[in-house]
């Protein structure tokens, strides 16, 4: 059964280390510089330049710069800033984390210019299962995990992550997954999320289950698991951007998933251009922190 204590989970991004911010020829211009070649924003709000420059440090949580509700000019920053990190997600690395104070469960790096962490709660009921071809490869930080079809590495930190990995060897439902690992409620639902945004997970072919998930669970993910190789077994070897453009085109279609809907729009009740995302005065409060 999973934990009910603790362990909530949050979501960090940060700029890949390969990715330089630094002043532009024009006045108030960003270049960001990576990989594959040279990212600008013009004139960006001060609350954009302040997240672009602390995620060049390190992991940051973005919600820490989030407005109340009843802040419509800070909704409208925080619409811009979710813009500009939109077109700038091949620059990303997307974390799992978790508020436990032991680091975090997992990251997910962009291998591919045209990355995009489309982040989205999976069905609890539809049975996912690793791509074929997927490849795991352990090394002093942990266990890294790549698809010759994902525009991701994902680096897994923690076992608890592993765990999860460990279930999607099969056709498994998050349901399940949750049931059967004793972990803090929402913890292996959210890893789930975050392996399908980088492309680590495929729809499984049928719904048929493991022979590990049926003993003590029903087909629904009901509690229990008697597996001599559940997580409760202690045994060796157990698995235990103001000049922003808004000409996006299909990135906003897409949307940014987790939270946001199928479009921004749909979101805030506005489309791209009923918002100025030019930089201005102000700021919506509270640091990111790193």
């Amino acid at each position: 059964m999973p934990d009910e204590a603790g362990g909530t989970t949050v979501d960090l991004w940060s700029l890949a280390e390969d990715v330089v911010v630094e002043p532009g020829d024009l006045e108030g211009e960003l270049v960001l510089t990576g990989r594959w070649g040279t990212e600008r924003v013009t004139a960006p709000h001060p609350v954009v330049e302040e997240a672009l420059r602390r995620m060049e440090l390190g992991p940051v949580l973005l919600a820490n710069l989030e407005p109340g509700a009843g802040d419509a000019a800070g909704q409208d920053v925080w619409y811009c800033l979710l813009l500009h990190l939109e077109r700038l997600s091949h620059l990303i690395v997307r974390t799992l984390g978790i508020d436990d104070l032991a680091g975090p469960l997992l990251s997910a790096t962009p291998v591919s210019p045209v990355a995009h962490f489309a982040l989205a709660k999976l069905p609890g009921r539809r049975p996912v299962r690793l791509p074929s071809g997927v490849s795991l490869t352990v090394g002093r930080d942990g266990v890294t995990v790549q698809s010759p079809g994902s525009s991701y590495r994902v680096l897994v930190h923690r076992p608890e992550a592993v765990w999860v990995l460990g279930r999607l060897a099969w056709p498994v439902t998050p349901d399940q997954v949750s049931a059967a690992l004793a972990l803090p409620a929402g913890v292996a639902e959210r890893i789930m999320d975050y392996l399908a945004a980088a492309g680590l997970t495929a729809e499984a072919e049928d719904d048929r289950l493991p022979p590990y998930v049926l003993p003590g669970c029903d087909l629904e993910g009901g509690p229990g698991d008697s597996s001599p190789h559940g997580p409760g077994d202690s045994s060796p070897g157990s698995p235990v951007e103001g000049g922003l453009r808004n000409d996006f085109g299909s990135g906003l279609e897409r949307g940014l998933g987790d939270g946001f809907g199928s479009d921004l729009g749909d979101t805030f009740g506005r489309g791209p251009g009923d918002i100025s995302c030019s930089s201005a005065e102000g700021n919506l409060g509270g640091g990111a922190a790193p």
